[in-house]
């Protein structure tokens, strides 16, 4: 057993001094390695935070345009009477209590007549905008019942 632990360490030494560093090839491509490495992780990095700033936007959007056709659907012009057949637009909420919306967002509501039906049918439509550009639009009715 010494004898082969004694021919390997005599192997170990040869080994050792022959060897004379990297050359520059090697060191080349090592540094191409890392470098694509890193370079591939910042951009991984950056396309997941991209990726989650548009998500949270249309999530903000869905949750404001939720709240707002629930908020037409109730609205009021008179007492008890949530129907306007008159009506052209509905004024739209302020800042959803819980929520922290960020600067920028927008929100327009439309009232159009289902045609061919009587004045009991409203279709509403609420487009949410974020710096002079559309993210949402959603459509939804409202009957007077």
């Amino acid at each position: 057993m010494r004898t082969i632990i004694n021919q390997w360490l005599a192997r170990a030494r040869l080994w050792v001094q022959d060897e004379r560093g990297l050359g520059l090839v090697e060191s080349i491509v090592a540094v191409a390695i890392v470098g694509t490495a890193v370079v591939s992780f910042v951009v991984a990095m950056s396309s997941g935070t991209i990726a989650v700033r548009e998500g949270e936007e249309e999530m903000v959007a869905q949750g404001l345009a939720q709240t707002q056709l629930e908020y037409v659907k109730g609205y009021s012009y008179i007492k008890n009477d949530p129907y306007d057949p008159a009506a052209i637009s509905y004024p739209t909420v302020d800042e959803p209590e819980g929520y922290n919306i960020p600067e920028g967002y927008n929100i327009s509501v439309k009232v159009d007549y289902v045609s061919e039906t009587d004045t009991d049918i409203q279709e509403i439509t609420v487009t949410i905008s974020r710096d002079g550009e559309d993210i949402l639009t959603v459509e939804d009715y409202k009957v007077n019942r």
